[in-house]
């Protein structure tokens, strides 16, 4: 309805209210008249006949119709809304309620008062369950008895039979109308058209759940929107989050909201992408609402409910497919996409973005780079998608600033041609598996997983340091001794929580201390065994799906399971550096501007310490001459040195250090 229709509807609604409302007046009037008044009756019948004609002028059904229809209404329940309504429109009705109820104390409406004045009176409408009282229409006040208490319209009500719409007030900060959000892809529109078929017959049975599960929040919200759009319905989101914790608090707003989607032809979404299931308090909860809930209901959720104890239909939301992301990054970057020299097909493979992340990406770099040439698009395009991926992880896990190059790396020439093949494989994904069709034979074992094993300080960490900057991807750190969890199904959770926001970013993750989880499957002697062996079948599972790279980081190789082994694409054994290789690496320790004097890189290759300890000790040093005001020297060294050996519980050797200093 446009603003002009809706200005003529409401001012032709308010008419017939009042028109209404005043036959409700006479007939007070006529109740209080203590003889027959035929005057009385020639103002009812031309009450009743003014307001017949200001129905036959409504442009559409009137706010109190649509009530009655919506809550099933007998006429003397609408005549009782009426009465109340009447209250707070004309003030004649305080004296009239007085007078006709014979008691100067009760200038209100009360159900004494409805059941002597109105015609086809009935006390089942006064129980509980009736419409009035259970929608809460009225309000029923304190008096000394039932019948004679005051009788109050509800504002939400009053102010919908005037033809004002709003929130109820008492919703507001735990339902809000869902906003647009952008355009939907042929197969998000597929489940919309299932949807809409479901709801096709809502006059006839009660509709199931609909159930939208999947990591991508956006393409749901778009999906529940465009199904309500086709029926004309408004869309209101719930939070999970916001629910009292105390079941008993629940049924006011469950009915409330029921109430507010008869009046204002809405469907609730209930959000509980971000609910954790395993929260038992708060997954009862939801459950509660859910099985207790009547009217339309979408939920949206990253995994499927089970056992909502109503009919429900799930459907899977993932993000585009990749034709479908060509298709949103071709007409997001219009011509522009034309000049990137076919180098869209790299950024499809690495970031599963959807349709709204896509449209952002294109707006900032083209407003950014207007005039810029492709290599510089190109760049500016995959780091725009790098920066739209970093805060779903963030919190997850430790993001590493990554500054070291190939000179950096000091390893044989094995583990560099290894470390090399890596970086390929992420490169040439999309050629191989997509162009090349390799996806098309199977899509299992497609992730690319490495393993990297070794002990502490031989360049593990600095090696996933370097594959990250060669590909220009963020590399994120695990911690799986943090992630591990003695609880069942906490350790999956943590999991699954850190793969579903890396998807999209395709990132580099890091997991150290992969010995945690990898250790040899035990033979199950009990639950927790099952559960173990679970848990290392699902990190298994997430990493031969995920389409970016995983490395796992270990200090015990023999102690990993020979199946989890077979299932890895590379593993780099990870040297104790020989004198030739620490040679190198105190060749290039020291930045190009630290002032150093007389020191024997030969000599400092005797300290027989891994690649990390030999940075700890040249840092150490580093400051140490510094606070001196003087350049490096192997006076310094000698004492970083021995200050390592300690911390390792290790002693010097006079082999190591001896005619330095």
């Amino acid at each position: 309805m446009n603003t002009s229709a809706l200005q003529d509807w409401q001012v032709a609604n308010q008419r017939y209210l009042m028109a209404a409302v005043t036959v409700v007046r006479r007939r007070l009037e006529n109740h209080i008249a203590t003889e027959a008044d035929t005057a009385g009756a020639e103002r009812l019948t031309v009450a009743q006949e003014s307001m017949d004609s200001a129905a036959s002028q409504l442009p559409g059904p009137s706010a109190l119709e649509m009530v009655c229809a919506a809550f099933d209404l007998s006429p003397f329940e609408r005549d009782v809304l009426l009465l109340c309504a009447g209250m707070e429109l004309a003030a004649v009705f305080a004296r009239l309620c007085a007078d006709a109820q014979g008691e100067i104390n009760r200038p209100y409406p009360t159900w004494s008062l409805a059941l002597d004045v109105f015609p086809n009176n009935h006390w089942s409408a006064l129980t509980p369950d009736a419409p009035l009282q259970y929608w809460r229409l009225i309000e029923v006040g304190n008096g000394i008895a039932f019948t004679t208490s005051p009788l109050r319209i509800d504002q939400r009500l009053l102010n919908y039979l005037v033809g004002v719409q709003h929130l109820d007030e008492r919703l507001r900060g735990m339902v809000e109308p869902l906003p647009s959000v952008g355009e939907l892809l042929p197969s998000q529109q597929e489940i919309v058209a299932q949807v809409s078929k479901l709801w096709s017959t809502i006059h006839k049975t009660s509709p199931p759940i609909i159930q939208l599960c999947g990591s991508d929040k956006t393409s749901k919200s778009a999906i529940a929107l465009a199904a309500c759009q086709s029926f004309n319905l408004n869309l209101n989101i719930l939070s999970a989050d916001l629910l009292p914790l105390n079941i008993s608090e629940l049924d006011t707003p469950i009915r409330l909201w029921e109430r507010e989607a008869l009046l204002s032809a809405s469907v609730l979404y209930l959000d509980c992408h971000n609910c954790d299931r395993t929260d038992a308090l708060r997954d009862r909860i939801v459950n509660y609402l859910i099985s207790r809930f009547q009217g339309l209901l979408l939920i949206s959720s990253r995994e499927r409910r089970p056992n909502l104890h109503r009919p429900t239909v799930t459907f899977e939301v993932t993000n585009p497919d990749i034709s479908e992301q060509q298709l949103l990054w071709h007409h997001a970057l219009g011509a522009t996409a034309t000049q990137l020299n076919g180098q869209l097909g790299t950024l499809i493979s690495q970031f599963n973005l959807n349709a709204g992340t896509i449209h952002a990406v294109c707006a900032e770099v083209l407003g950014n780079c207007q005039g810029e040439q492709p290599a510089e698009l190109s760049t500016a395009l995959w780091n725009a998608c790098r920066t739209q991926a970093r805060p779903q992880m963030d919190d997850l896990a430790q993001r590493i600033t990554t500054t070291a190059t190939w000179d950096d790396l000091i390893l044989p020439e094995a583990q560099h041609q290894i470390l090399r093949n890596i970086a390929a494989h992420v490169r040439q994904r999309n050629t191989v598996y997509e162009t090349w069709g390799f996806r098309s034979k199977s899509n299992r074992g497609l992730g690319i997983s490495a393993l990297f094993a070794g002990d502490s300080g031989t360049g593990k960490t600095l090696a996933a340091e370097v594959l990250a900057r060669e590909l220009q991807l963020d590399l994120y750190r695990i911690d799986l001794s943090q992630v591990v969890s003695k609880y069942i199904g906490e350790t999956e959770k943590n999991l699954r929580l850190v793969f579903d926001a890396a998807e999209n970013g395709g990132v580099v993750l890091l997991f150290d201390e992969a010995d945690a989880l990898f250790g040899k499957r035990s033979e199950v002697k009990d639950s927790h065994d099952r559960f173990a062996n679970i848990e290392v079948s699902y990190l298994l599972q997430r990493m031969e799906a995920y389409r970016g790279l995983a490395i796992l980081t270990t200090n015990l190789k023999n102690a990993l399971d020979t199946a989890f082994l077979r299932r890895i694409r590379f593993i780099v054994q990870f040297p104790f550096p020989d004198i030739t290789q620490r040679t190198e690496i105190w060749r290039r320790i020291f930045p190009a501007h630290t002032p150093t004097a007389g020191l024997d890189i030969h000599q400092l290759a005797r300290l027989n310490m891994s690649g990390g300890n030999i940075r700890n000790i040249a840092l150490n040093a580093a400051f140490l001459a510094a606070d001196a005001n003087e350049p490096v020297g192997m006076k310094h060294l000698l004492y970083a040195a021995r200050s390592e050996y300690t911390k390792l519980e290790k002693s010097l050797t006079d082999a190591e250090v001896g005619g330095w200093v």
